[in-house]
């Protein structure tokens, strides 16, 4: 099923060249966008003196990146480019393809910022995390489950920081 619907995306990919760019855009570079949104959100919360919130927020991405790279090393899914005839679109390295570095990251500061700092810039993060995952997928570098994965993975971090004791002090005294 997991081939299945990377065909259902994948198969759109190189009709089109202008969607192809898009596409390739948000794939790889768009990351960095997210990034800076995220920055601005930061140094937004900073300057409000919500050090708390923002310490709760680099929590819940340090946690998902240590749960990202545990679950990369516990499986050997390779990337679909190297098991099957893919429209690849952008170059990328072999390897390990579960879960999706890019989508762990975007989904990880779509939802700590969402549940720490501001609910519509979260929401706003949300559809780029997801601009991302599904680009990921259209270029060919990366499985629908590898980018569900990252979801995963990203709102267990966030509720796992979110649950604790002291973030639910600090939350409800924002």
């Amino acid at each position: 099923m997991n081939y299945r619907l990377f065909q259902l995306i994948n198969d759109h990919a190189g009709r089109v060249d202008g969607v192809d760019d898009i596409m390739e855009f948000l794939a790889g570079p768009f990351i960095y966008v997210v990034f800076a949104a995220f920055a601005a959100v930061v140094v937004w919360a900073l300057r409000r003196g919500r050090r708390g919130q923002v310490a709760y927020v680099f929590a819940a991405l340090l946690v998902a990146f240590l749960g990202a790279q545990l679950l990369n090393h516990l499986n050997g899914q390779l990337r679909p480019f190297q098991t099957h005839q893919v429209h690849q679109l952008v170059a990328h390295a072999g390897g390990v393809s579960l879960p999706s570095d890019h989508a762990t990251a975007a989904f990880a500061i779509a939802l700590a910022v969402g549940v720490f700092l501001h609910r519509g810039a979260g929401v706003a993060l949300l559809v780029a995390a997801a601009a991302v995952g599904v680009a990921r997928i259209w270029v060919g570098v990366h499985y629908p489950g590898d980018i569900l994965a990252a979801l995963g993975i990203a709102a267990a971090a966030v509720a796992l920081v979110a649950s604790a004791p002291a973030a639910t002090v600090v939350r409800k005294t924002a």
